[in-house]
């Protein structure tokens, strides 16, 4: 596998019942990827579902997967994928949402601990490394007493939808210039504070 290709995974949760809820807005960011490479997303050996291409004709070549595992397992599809690609931890970007961070907000980063997402845990347990990017986009805290698991399993709310389309399209593009200029380029872009 030639040295300019990222695999870009989305977390989430499989099947339709889960698809609008805040804890697959990595997927739904791998969704806005896959339409602006023209590429559709077809089953791998992997336990993933992957569409591949480029932003660019001489651009970084995209491995967008989505784990067909439930969030909390996401380890294993992604280490697979890496063998599969013969990529290292260090060309993979992880997609997911972050309760830590306010709706609106996304954070980039490389390395670290989980933070108490479970799908990163599990990823940092299969791969024994943490080093690799992360795409971190703000779901904010829940509302009053809500449990946290209860509120990552819930559609976001109208207001937020409004504005979804463009953070969506923001982590896109910070997925595309992390690929493209490094990561430190796109923190200054798009490394929001809050």
């Amino acid at each position: 596998m030639d040295n300019d290709t990222w695999l870009v995974v989305g977390l989430g949760n499989p099947g339709a019942s889960y698809a609008g809820n805040r804890h697959n807005v990595g997927q739904m960011v791998l969704a806005e990827l896959a339409d602006r490479l023209r590429a559709s997303f077809r089953s791998h050996r992997t336990n993933a579902t992957v569409a591949e291409g480029r932003t660019y004709a001489a651009g970084p070549k995209l491995v967008l997967a989505k784990p067909n595992s439930y969030m909390n397992v996401s380890g294993a599809p992604v280490a697979d994928l890496l063998r599969f690609y013969s990529l290292r931890p260090d060309r993979l970007i992880v997609v997911h949402d972050e309760l830590d961070i306010p709706f609106d907000a996304l954070r980039l980063k490389f390395g670290g601990g989980h933070g108490g997402h479970n799908g990163v845990r599990d990823i940092i347990a299969a791969l024994d490394t943490g080093n690799f990017v992360r795409v971190r986009v703000g779901i904010g805290r829940p509302p009053g007493r809500q449990p946290a698991a209860d509120f990552v399993l819930r559609d976001f709310s109208s207001t937020e939808r409004q504005s979804l389309p463009s953070v969506l399209a923001d982590a896109a593009d910070a997925v595309e210039q992390i690929s493209a200029e490094g990561l430190t380029a796109a923190q200054l872009r798009f490394h929001t504070a809050g």
